[in-house]
């Protein structure tokens, strides 16, 4: 674990708003060891989104190596004084970006921003435009987004551009949910009510609208536990596509707690539980935090949506990544995780523009199971 490290930030817009991309870099402040690196292309975007979407990779990749303390370096004045709190964050696009950074800012003990000239940081503008490069090979399959069914701006919000539409549903019932167990990276399969409920969620997605376009189905992304894997399989079968599998999607690892009830864990730890519901940011004994579980989600969603921006993808995940989906729609904070109820095999819709504005149009609708 390195404690002290510098983060290289830059984005791009071919266009401005156009194809857009950004780039971050994660060093070693006393060696200068590249540490992680990150790239991804955003959709058509402004140079402050892809250059707030770079610092929000940035911090997260450096969360993830556990450093406290953390020097920012970009060539984005802009990005830098509002960071920095000397300007205010006037643009409606950028306030949820800048939130989602301050929050991210908010878990080191110390976070410093330095502007720095754009010859300074070739490094992560090499990998900016890599991501924009990538993304600009994808255009041949632009025809194929452009006819699904997939909404003009949110009218009153201000959102604009074409949004990434994430169907997201919860897997269907397991012994572990019958029980009402602690249940995360542990495998169980569904019952034969959860196969059941599983059906019942394909079949209302088989006769939703712009699922299919030119007879191929929508991307189906799901959690690798074998109960997500059979929920999207139930939608893959009734939809005629495939499962994909992403590893960001995975249930929070409860560690120790795994396989208990909320009363046997209060009673094998009574005040460590009762602050890890009060705290997101600490973890079961041996297992993972939320606030751990919240940036990883939001990483899988960038790669998401740096893959497949613009259209509408299927995702089969669990109660707490399906939460932070929704809580990053609503640029809500933690508490939303203990007072948003989802129900097994539930259906909830969230939208994510490129201008970084979000929409929240379903939350836990199960009227397919009635």
């Amino acid at each position: 674990m390195t404690e002290h490290v510098l983060v290289e930030a830059d984005g791009g817009s071919r266009g401005n708003p156009g194809p857009a991309g950004y780039g971050a870099v994660v060093k070693d402040a006393a060696t200068g060891e590249v540490l992680a690196e990150r790239k991804a292309y955003v959709g058509i975007a402004t140079n402050n989104v892809a250059e707030y979407s770079g610092l929000i990779a940035g911090l997260a990749a450096a969360a993830e190596l556990g450093a406290s303390t953390v020097d920012v370096r970009m060539d984005s004045k802009l990005v830098v004084e509002q960071m920095s709190g000397r300007w205010k964050v006037k643009h409606p696009s950028m306030q949820p970006l800048n939130a989602e950074a301050k929050e991210l800012a908010a878990r080191f003990s110390r976070v410093r921003y330095e502007w720095i000239p754009r010859a300074e940081n070739s490094h992560a503008d090499g990998l900016a435009n890599e991501a924009m490069d990538a993304g600009a090979a994808k255009k041949p399959e632009a025809p194929k987004t452009v006819k699904q069914d997939r909404v003009s701006p949110v009218g009153w919000t201000g959102a604009t551009g074409t949004p990434t539409k994430l169907l997201l549903v919860r897997h269907g019932q397991t012994a572990m949910s019958v029980e009402k167990r602690y249940s995360g990276r542990g495998d169980v399969p569904l019952t034969e009510h959860g196969k059941q409920q599983a059906a019942a969620a394909a079949k209302r997605l088989g006769a939703m609208e712009g699922l299919i376009v030119d007879g191929e189905a929508a991307p189906i992304i799901a959690s690798p536990l074998i109960r997500t894997q059979q929920t999207a399989q139930a939608i893959a079968d009734a939809l005629g596509g495939r499962v994909e599998t992403h590893p960001g999607l995975i249930e929070t690892d409860f560690g120790d707690w795994e396989g208990l009830t909320f009363t046997e864990a209060m009673e094998r730890d009574p005040e460590f539980q009762t602050s890890w519901l009060s705290d997101t940011s600490i973890a079961a004994p041996g297992g993972e935090s939320f606030d751990g579980v919240h940036r990883r989600v939001r990483k899988a969603r960038d790669e998401l949506i740096a893959k497949y921006g613009g259209r509408t993808l299927v995702l089969v995940s669990h109660v707490t990544p399906i939460k932070a989906l929704l809580r990053m729609g609503l640029d809500a904070g933690p508490s939303l995780l203990f007072r948003l109820h989802l129900d097994l095999a539930s259906l909830s819709i969230v939208e994510f523009y490129p201008d970084g504005n979000a929409s929240v149009r379903l939350v836990n609708d199960i009227s397919h199971l009635s």
